[in-house]
């Protein structure tokens, strides 16, 4: 093997194994890019967002979301209302269906609220976060804090 072929096969070795890192398991439930934006000196509260997949057979339900990085976590969804008004409401538990994907994303639809935040999340920052789902069972994830939202981007959706 060459050089530039171990490059290669050490860079994609690299990428694969930091891209599996931020993805978490249990049972059927997979959840993909935990992530929060950065928040400002003051802010008590802060979205998270992230992909949920069931890639089992049957449904399963999201019950409840914790943190140690606030008092409390909650499963909140966004929608515009007839009079063009952004209305935020927390849903309770969330019905996964079986191989369905829901993705949590800044904007119209759901995320999850960290309230009460203890600090500041700073880009960088890496929260524990546990969902709870009825068959699933717990399963613990890291939330990566990425730099906040530029003004022009608020309400649309961050990818990357």
């Amino acid at each position: 093997m060459n050089l530039r072929q171990l490059t290669f096969a050490a860079f994609t070795l690299c990428i694969s194994a930091s891209s599996m890192a931020h993805d978490y398991r249990g049972g059927d439930i997979y959840i993909v890019h935990p992530y929060a934006r950065a928040t400002v000196a003051g802010q008590t509260s802060g979205g998270a967002y992230l992909t949920l997949e069931n890639k089992g057979n049957s449904a399963d339900t999201l019950v409840s979301a914790s943190s140690p990085a606030a008092s409390s976590v909650e499963i909140h969804t966004m929608s515009m209302t007839a009079d063009n008004v952004m209305r935020m409401r927390e849903v309770g538990n969330l019905d996964i269906k079986a191989k369905e994907k829901i993705t949590m994303q800044p904007g119209d639809g759901y995320h999850i609220m960290l309230i009460g935040l203890k600090a500041a999340l700073k880009a960088g920052d890496k929260l524990p976060l546990t969902l709870t789902f009825k068959k699933a069972g717990k399963i613990e994830a890291a939330i990566v804090v990425e730099e906040g939202a530029k003004k022009a981007d608020k309400m649309e959706h961050h990818h990357h």
